[in-house]
């Protein structure tokens, strides 16, 4: 059974500091909000062979602008290499960067469930199944989303008005989900 063993990230604690490289080729950090933000929502998905992830992806630039608004920066990140991400991109229209080569040891820190592809059609490696986090201003995981599989994922719309009423200061809403 140790084989099964996952080890989770719980709501509240603190985020792993992740070394990623964007797609421009610069290297940044998972889990540490960007230009100017003090909160950052990491999106973790399954890789350019997953056409429910480009759909995803799509559709999360549409809430980019409310998600500044409430100052939460956004970054996408797979295990893709840089030329799956490059030949993906020409499926996207997003405006949040996106990164690549996320490792088996990366995706095992930030306890997603991880999959082997079915054939060299779908991709050349394990990679990770969706994951969702936003990391609060002290560096620890305000909400936590993780599927075994690519059909369940948080609804967008519903996330950012959530985001949005949390980020609200008269409605001091603590981290839930704090019992392990």
């Amino acid at each position: 059974m140790s084989q099964f063993y996952t080890k989770k990230l719980h709501a509240g604690s603190e985020f792993p500091k992740l070394p990623i490289t964007l797609s421009n080729g610069q290297t940044t950090t998972l889990g540490k909000p960007r230009s100017g933000f003090d909160w950052q929502l990491v999106l973790v998905y399954r890789g350019k062979h997953c056409p429910l992830c480009t759909k995803y992806l799509n559709q999360l630039d549409s809430h980019i602008a409310n998600l500044a608004a409430i100052n939460v920066d956004v970054i996408a990140v797979s295990g893709d290499s840089q030329a799956q991400l490059t030949e993906h991109q020409l499926q996207l229209d997003v405006q949040f960067d996106i990164a690549y080569g996320l490792t088996l040891t990366q995706m095992k820190a930030l306890g997603l469930y991880i999959s082997d592809p079915r054939s060299e059609q779908e991709t050349d490696h394990p990679f990770a199944e969706p994951g969702l986090f936003v990391i609060n201003g002290e560096g620890n995981i305000q909400v936590v989303d993780i599927s075994n599989n690519p059909f369940v994922r948080p609804e967008l719309t519903a996330l950012v008005n959530g985001l949005t009423w949390i980020r609200s200061p008269e409605n001091n809403y603590p981290v839930r989900g704090m019992h392990r």
